[in-house]
């Protein structure tokens, strides 16, 4: 399935390697300076060391096969090119296979604060970090492989379980309330708005999560809250199919109203 977008996305050599121009490596370095500013005080601890073991240039866009040597002695993961948006079986196949789809190409200056279509900025920022730890890249396997498997209605129950987690997840530390998920850690705006205590917070809870309605092209009015990764991690293949089961006979909750069309 194709699917459309405005971006045009490079295409990498034989060795994954892209030729970025000096405007794209300039919207990267002004991204991620802006990046480091917002995390300071907000960002998970674990995402910050994964963040330090990737080492991430600041002028310059990252080329994956660097990145790949990372993952790989890490985690045993690599990454793997895509054109840009890609369909749920796509993604569940790389996912399963250890392999993290990296869009090709960078939002433009119109789309520096925010862009529906994750961008290469996104996916290495929001996202790599996390597959440096062999837990979270665990976990990430494990749904991938049940993805794989799965029919499409209930590849659209797990897309919630994803978004609410490693996209959109906070965790309860020490320190206070931390982010962990990607897409609010690759955007200053929506990372500065989860912990400013006026979205909704919600525990963890699986069951929940399938059930909870989503939009990309809005700031998430809800958020789930873990209070320690291990409930990540112990999810296998077997208790995630029974916990997508039941809500799928269960059904969706209502929609938060701020996601309803004005």
């Amino acid at each position: 399935m194709q699917i459309k977008t405005p971006y045009i996305s490079h295409t990498p050599d034989d060795k994954k390697r892209i030729i970025w121009s000096d405007e794209e490596n300039g919207i990267w370095r002004d991204l991620i300076t802006r990046q480091q500013k917002s995390t300071v005080g907000s960002a998970y601890q674990q995402y910050l060391d994964g963040l330090n073991t990737l080492n991430l240039p600041i002028n310059h866009i990252p080329q994956l096969p660097d990145l790949d040597a990372v993952l790989q002695q890490t985690s045993g993961w690599q990454t793997a090119p895509v054109p840009a948006l890609i369909s749920f079986g796509k993604f569940f196949e790389l996912l399963a296979n250890q392999k993290f789809p990296v869009a090709t190409f960078i939002r433009t200056r119109d789309d520096f604060d925010y862009i529906q279509e994750p961008d290469i900025f996104h996916e290495i920022i929001g996202h790599l970090p996390l597959l440096t730890n062999p837990n979270f890249a665990n976990f990430t396997h494990i749904y991938g492989k049940l993805g794989l498997q799965a029919d499409k209605k209930v590849r659209v129950f797990l897309a919630r379980l994803y978004w609410f987690t490693m996209e959109f997840g906070l965790i309860n530390t020490q320190d206070g309330l931390r982010i962990y998920g990607g897409g609010i850690l690759s955007s200053p705006a929506e990372t500065e708005y989860a912990l400013s205590g006026k979205p909704e917070y919600r525990p963890f809870n699986v069951n929940d999560i399938l059930r909870t309605p989503y939009r990309i092209d809005k700031v998430q009015p809800i958020y789930y809250v873990i209070d320690d990764p291990e409930a990540l991690f112990s999810l296998t293949e077997q208790s995630l199919m029974q916990e997508v089961d039941k809500a799928m006979e269960q059904g969706l909750f209502d929609p938060h109203p701020s996601l309803l069309d004005d």
